[in-house]
């Protein structure tokens, strides 16, 4: 078996999610079938939102059931948007960091492109963390401008956790709602909906021990969205669609023993994530970590988040030669017709477009242990230095993103 070190893009299912799962996928029912049998499916999920709901610190009625990440910072960005808008056409600008998920920025700059939307993007430190004096002038200069602001709880990329409480502070003082693609967080660290004050945040299923394909937006039972699609009006209308019973029963599963088990689990997996890099520089000294430093494992990093840029080498081809090796890692950046692209949140950070693509992404979960660690430093020397034999593939991207702007 493999050394798999990519928990930050999926992790096994839990035992718990998959016996949830499996057991409701053995029963039929429609939860909105007034039935016995559609009676029996409503329950279930009800029970789930319950379950999910005190896993994250919200109302059940808060809890809107999706697809999963994507789909819950779709519905949130442009349901407030244009729920904002419709209100006061003035209304037309989303502040934004430069280092969200895709999910986040195609959304936003979707908005702009189509809806007359003005982005205004935060910068961010050299660790990869909103600018808090930035965010506090664009609002003091014309908040009235201002449709929502949209800020991740952690990046999932260099791991760095965001000042979530004081930007909601901040917006809230001049009445503007935040939005937070909270997927990387929610079973890694503590995270309480009601206690953020937050409006509207994204989670999902499979980045905690659940299955593919289920997730959920939490919204404020206060907060207006205008909804995205239209339908049967489930999920206070917010999000219609047949409700997939046995993937939100095994979210809940997954949901419960992740955050049941969160202290414990944190901290564990926070050291092994400090033998990592403690390891990896030792192997190769050129090895630079990116995101915020976290050795005190006060809860500034994703407890097992470890990003590296290595000098002189595609990320691509580490990646590959590690692969080779029995080691499954991430480059966190998207490669298309086999150009490589450097990631947009290491732009944003402040690096160059070489240094940016040498990036490896080693994330840990609920199945790793110090012998994947041990694994991974055995084989990297040898990749590394293939890998920069091999060299940097000569093309200089061309890409505009969030991450390339001038900060004015």
């Amino acid at each position: 078996m493999p050394v798999y070190l990519d928990h930050a893009a999926t992790t096994p299912i839990s035992a718990q999610a998959l016996a949830a799962l499996t057991t409701e996928l053995s029963r039929s029912g429609n939860p909105s079938s007034l039935h016995g049998s559609g009676r029996r499916a409503r329950r279930v999920v009800e029970d789930a939102r319950e379950s999910l709901a005190g896993a994250a610190g919200a109302h059940p009625s808060e809890i809107i059931f999706t697809s999963g990440g994507t789909e819950a910072d779709n519905l949130a960005v442009k349901g407030l948007y244009w729920a904002r808008h419709d209100a006061d056409p003035g209304r037309r600008k989303i502040i934004c960091s430069p280092v969200e998920h895709h999910a986040v920025l195609d959304t936003v700059e979707w908005l702009a492109t189509h809806e007359g939307a003005e982005i205004v993007w935060l910068p961010v430190d050299g660790f990869g963390v909103v600018s808090l004096p930035a965010l506090q002038a664009e609002l003091d200069a014309d908040a009235s401008s201002v449709a929502l602001v949209t800020v991740m709880w952690a990046n999932n990329e260099v791991g760095s956790v965001q000042p979530v409480a004081e930007i909601v502070e901040a917006a809230h003082a001049h009445g503007i709602p935040v939005h937070s693609d909270a997927v990387q967080a929610f079973g890694s660290l503590p995270v309480s909906f009601k206690e953020s004050g937050l409006d509207t945040m994204a989670i999902s299923g499979h980045k905690i021990g659940g299955p593919v394909g289920v997730g959920a937006l939490l919204v404020g039972r206060s907060v207006k969205l205008t909804p995205v699609q239209h339908g049967g009006g489930q999920e206070r209308d917010i999000r219609s669609g047949t409700l997939d019973t046995p993937a939100i029963a095994a979210f809940a599963a997954a949901a419960e023993a992740a955050v049941g088990n969160l202290a414990e689990e944190s901290e564990r997996l926070a050291k092994l994530r400090e033998k990592l890099i403690a390891g990896v520089v030792s192997a190769v000294p050129e090895a630079v970590l990116r995101g915020t430093p976290d050795p005190e494992l006060s809860g500034k990093r994703l407890p097992g988040n470890a990003h590296f840029t290595f000098p002189g080498c595609e990320g691509d081809s580490l990646l590959f030669l590690l692969d080779l090796a029995g080691v499954e890692s991430s480059t966190g950046s998207a490669c298309t017709a086999g150009v490589p692209r450097p990631s947009h949140v290491l732009l944003a950070m402040g690096l160059g477009e070489d240094e940016a693509r040498g990036a490896q992404r080693f994330s840990l979960g609920h199945t790793s242990t110090a012998e994947d660690v041990d694994a991974l430093l055995k084989v990297l020397p040898d990749a590394y230095a293939r890998a920069k034999k091999a060299g940097m593939a000569g093309h200089m991207s061309s890409i505009v993103t969030a991450g390339t702007e001038r900060w004015q």
